[in-house]
């Protein structure tokens, strides 16, 4: 047994370690733009919030900033949000943007007008459970050429965001609880050379979370023995559950 145990931990130095809260998942916001015929097309985007069960909340992770819609072409993208958020119902999403919006055409740069009733931001209905421990990226395309519409002969310019949002799991998660009932017991996900950990919580419950697709070796270790289950599935959106690891 201790031969096995120096082994395990010899290939868990490898790896990074930190606490994953079984009550969470992880959202990804990212913008992205569809081409248009500009030179530029510049949105002020404040915030971006999300609508949960509880109500609206702030999950920005950028300084409010005046972004090129069409520098987000090709693969390039935009990070609005990177974040934990209690699992449960994600309902909408809403970018909350501020006055500084233009148009460049040529040489000329022309104020861009958000129509009355867009100040409160631009929603997005999302509608989607969210699993603890699985991260999500949502995809967020603003088509700027569908979004600048010409206000009549005066020479001004709307925007009307015309959006297109696709939420995609990117990673899945393993669970499962420890017995007899013990907290802070380290619990590996171990593929290979590499591992992912967590910890048990008081009621000896674990969640590994972010777990890229693949077959995983689970072991648990407390101050005296170890305890293991082989060929976990790991499958993008799901939660595998390797039930109880007992070191009885």
């Amino acid at each position: 047994m201790k031969n096995y145990l120096l082994t395990v931990l010899s290939i868990v130095l490898l790896a990074s370690c930190g606490s994953d809260d079984p009550e969470n998942a992880r959202l990804q916001v990212v913008l992205v733009d569809a081409p248009a015929e500009y030179e530029s097309v510049n949105v002020d985007v404040q915030e971006v919030n999300v609508k949960l069960d509880t109500g609206w909340t702030d999950v920005s992770d950028f300084e409010p900033q005046v972004m090129n819609l069409l520098d987000l072409v090709n693969g390039t993208e935009a990070v609005l949000a990177d974040t934990d958020i209690p699992a449960g119902r994600l309902g909408e999403v809403r970018l909350v943007l501020g006055d500084n919006n233009t148009l460049v055409m040529g040489e000329k740069t022309i104020d861009l007008t958000i129509p009355s009733g867009s100040e409160s931001g631009l929603k997005i209905k999302i509608n989607k459970d969210l699993l603890a421990g699985v991260t999500y990226k949502l995809i967020v395309d603003f088509d700027a050429a569908k979004s600048i519409v010409k206000a009549g002969n005066s020479g001004t310019y709307n925007l009307k965001p015309v959006i297109r949002a696709n939420m995609e799991a990117q990673t899945g998660a393993i669970s499962g609880s420890i017995s007899p009932v013990e907290e802070g017991v380290v619990v590996y996900a171990i593929i290979n050379d590499d591992s992912v950990s967590t910890y048990s919580n008081d009621e000896g419950m674990f969640l590994i979370s972010a777990l890229e697709a693949n077959t995983y070796t689970v072991i648990a270790i407390n101050a005296t023995d170890t305890a293991s289950a082989e060929g976990i599935d790991v499958i993008v959106g799901e939660v595998s559950d390797v039930g109880i690891l007992s070191f009885e």
